[in-house]
């Protein structure tokens, strides 16, 4: 039904006015009695096969909802139940802010793929917070970033904001230093930034009763070098893993009229990319700290693919939109077919 009526009929429309929308649809329908019990029998595994056990946390299974989707953490309980195993809410700013001008979302449906240049648009972390209060099961990854205005010699006190601000209200945390849409913030990737950066919150985090794990999100456009300064500022801080990857800027063997629009590319095009980071990393650390893989994910193959690879987790979001919320649950039994053998 979603590949033959649903998705035909989003897809005439604006991407970002069909993400508001059904985003809406979602919080609406999931208030009218029995619907939430309905949707989490259609499309919620439980198997406790499926759980794993990372940086001290019990993940329902390795298939979450990647960052971008539930930037304002205002659908996580929803989102939830069509099978997740944990949402990833942001990138967060300390200020609230529009992001980029409009028009910054774009279909490339030839490629399967799509091309954002939102620019962290969200309203704030503080607002966030207010909504994480009443969550009572969902297991949440905070992902933070810095306002578009601060410098990056400032960019480490909009991050600890953040951090402080949402510590009590995430399982763990992501520092996004990899979006191409917010300008030069991809430099902090550099190694004394980062290593500067990381070392600050991994010292904030330590001063806490209970340190919550801290990851960091990369590019997939990175090189070996740069990877591999990457695998010495992990392993040296002992931060507790990485996510591979976000969005790339590189068009390379792209087909749809509209590939040359600014901002990064997700979707069916980055999936050997984002993969090959993941196996370059555990292969390279010598699996010396946990991956969740993200790019590219559309089939169970895809996501097998990833954790064949070296990732412990995945993360779903173009595939999410162009396959439907029964993929979650597809990928899951792939799972735990490829668990059995």
């Amino acid at each position: 039904m979603y590949h033959l009526i649903v998705k035909p009929f989003l897809f005439l429309f604006d991407p970002e006015w069909v993400h508001h929308t059904v985003f809406n649809s979602i919080k609406f329908v999931n208030k009218i009695p029995g619907v939430t019990k309905l949707l989490r029998f259609i499309y919620v595994l439980n198997d406790k096969r499926l759980e794993q056990n990372l940086f001290g946390l019990t993940f329902p299974n390795p298939v979450g909802l990647a960052a971008g989707f539930d930037k304002d953490a205002k659908l996580y309980d929803e989102l939830a139940n069509f099978g997740f195993g944990f949402i990833e809410i942001g990138t967060l700013t300390p200020r609230p802010q529009d992001g980029n001008p409009k028009k910054r979302m774009f279909r490339l449906i030839e490629d399967e793929g799509l091309i954002n240049r939102l620019g962290f648009n969200n309203e704030g972390v503080d607002a966030a917070v207010s909504r994480l209060k009443k969550n009572k099961s969902v297991l949440i990854g905070g992902n933070i970033g810095k306002n578009k205005t601060t410098p990056n010699e400032e960019a480490i006190s909009d991050y600890v904001y953040c951090f402080n601000t949402l510590y009590q209200f995430v399982d763990y945390f992501v520092v996004n230093v990899s979006s191409p849409n917010t300008p030069d913030l991809r430099a902090l990737q550099d190694k004394k930034p980062l290593k500067n950066l990381l070392s600050t919150l991994k010292d904030l985090n330590l001063k806490q009763v209970s340190p919550k794990p801290i990851l960091l999100k990369i590019a997939p456009d990175l090189s070996e070098d740069q990877l591999i300064d990457i695998i010495e500022i992990v392993i040296s801080l002992k931060i507790d893993g990485v996510i591979a990857t976000n969005t790339t800027v590189n068009r390379d063997d792209i087909k749809s009229f509209n590939r040359n629009e600014a901002g990064g590319l997700s979707g069916r095009p980055i999936k050997d990319k984002s993969t090959d980071v993941i196996r370059f990393l555990a292969k390279k650390s010598k699996n010396a700290f946990p991956i969740i893989g993200v790019g590219g994910i559309h089939k169970p193959n895809d996501a097998i693919e990833k954790l064949d690879a070296g990732a412990s987790l995945i993360q779903l979001y173009t595939g999410f939109v162009y396959e439907g919320p029964g993929v979650v649950k597809r990928i899951n039994k792939s799972i735990l077919k490829r668990a059995i053998k």
